[in-house]
């Protein structure tokens, strides 16, 4: 039997979050990581680095943003509709497209096909700009009677072409070619699914939609490491959830394993991908020594059940919880440390001054800040900081009280 200290180790080996990498990150990290994940799930909100950024830098640590873009405009990545709005592997554009065909039960397909309906004329004439003139940006449209840009109440409050945009987007008629200050830059599909690399087949026959869940499910169950069958259909917000007797082919074909983890009263599962690295977890031969801060939307803790059955964390994206109401924090990072959940902190960054600002740091209860611990954590932040460009850290209040003081003094002797 696995214990779950072993099965937390096993799903951050399988996130890339056990160990720090041991060498410079490179260019080919980027698709790499991203591929090993399965997706990198994307948000606009950047009081810190945006989160896609943030996600692998807990993995590569410091890297240019910018590989990012490239990787995009070089077609080695796409913008796809999965989890929510998601970077996805070249390789894997044709799964996602044939699947965006075949379901259709995605909220924004659903609310792209009825603002279609019912603004036809004006979305079809926006589609053959883009044909007769080449890329767009919603910049490109000046809005009447308001301000720039994206509302926090959702699509209704955006200008009509970006609405328009969008939903052809989640409609699958265009495609972001790439990225320009992490605005979206739209193409036709066809456009960008030539510039593809590994490039796309138009010939390869379509996967039927039962062939197509059991993909996304074992891509789902190799990017989490051990799962519970309950949390497999969050990874790519599959509709219905995923069923142990769905998942008793797969087991019967070898595709899945099987393994009973202490305190689970249902089985855990793990891609046969994973099977050495199984092994080494249940000999008690993985080891974590990674520290790092995780953006809110990290795969490791987008599933709240997930995250605190896994780890004990609960855990709660508090930025689109109203000021008043929140416990926390408006962006909360969670602290990784050596294979735990140790604490959480809620950061601005100051970009024009140069300052990090963490206004809050909180430790678990039960976490003792213990030297080693609180060296760890203050080195995660500077790193953190230091790669973002804003490199004076600036340090608020902390629970408990003492660990203000430690953090300090660890910071000072970094120099």
């Amino acid at each position: 039997m696995m214990s779950l200290a072993q099965a937390r180790l096993l799903q951050l080996s399988a996130q890339g979050l056990l160990q720090p990498l041991r060498r410079r990150p490179r260019r080919s990290d980027i698709v790499t990581t991203i591929e090993r994940m399965r997706l990198l799930q994307i948000d606009t909100i950047h009081v810190v680095a945006r989160s896609p950024y943030l996600v692998l830098h807990s993995r590569l640590g410091d890297y240019p943003m910018a590989w990012l873009d490239e990787a995009l405009a070089q077609g080695q990545l796409a913008e796809c509709w999965a989890h929510e709005a998601c970077f996805v592997g070249a390789a894997d554009v044709g799964l996602h497209r044939d699947w965006l065909d075949q379901r259709g039960n995605h909220w924004a397909h659903r609310h792209a096909q009825r603002m279609h309906r019912e603004q036809r004329a004006d979305m079809d004439a926006l589609l053959d700009g883009i044909r007769a003139s080449g890329p767009a940006r919603a910049v490109d449209f000046s809005r009447k009677g308001g301000s720039e840009g994206i509302a926090k109440t959702g699509w209704w409050e955006w200008k009509p072409e970006k609405r328009w945009l969008e939903a052809w987007f989640a409609l699958g008629e265009l495609m972001v070619a790439r990225r320009e200050n992490f605005q979206r830059v739209y193409d036709l599909a066809a456009n960008v699914l030539a510039r593809l690399d590994p490039p796309f087949d138009t010939t390869a026959d379509k996967l039927s939609a039962v062939h197509l869940r059991q993909r996304f499910i074992l891509d789902s169950v190799r990017a989490l490491g051990v799962t519970q069958a309950d949390w497999i259909a969050d990874y790519y917000r599959l509709k219905p959830a995923v069923a142990e007797s769905e998942l008793a082919p797969l087991l019967a074909r070898g595709e899945l394993l099987s393994v009973p983890v202490q305190g689970w009263k249902v089985p855990g599962y793990v891609h046969c991908d994973h099977a050495d690295v199984l092994k080494k977890a249940l000999q008690g031969r993985l080891r974590a020594t990674h520290t790092t801060l995780l953006s809110p939307f990290d795969p490791l803790v987008w599933d709240r059940a997930r995250a605190r059955a896994m780890f004990d964390f609960e855990y709660t994206i508090e930025c689109y919880t109203p000021a008043a109401k929140r416990h926390y924090g408006y962006f909360v990072l969670p602290i990784l440390h050596r294979g735990r959940l140790v604490g959480r902190l809620d950061a601005k960054a100051h970009r024009g001054d140069g300052v990090f600002e963490v206004k809050a740091l909180f430790l678990e209860s039960g976490v003792i800040p213990e030297p080693p611990l609180v060296q760890a954590v203050a080195a995660a932040i500077a790193a953190t900081a230091h790669w973002h460009g804003t490199p004076e850290v600036k340090l608020g209040r902390t629970q408990p009280a003492t660990v203000a003081k430690a953090l300090r003094v660890a910071w000072r002797e970094m120099g």
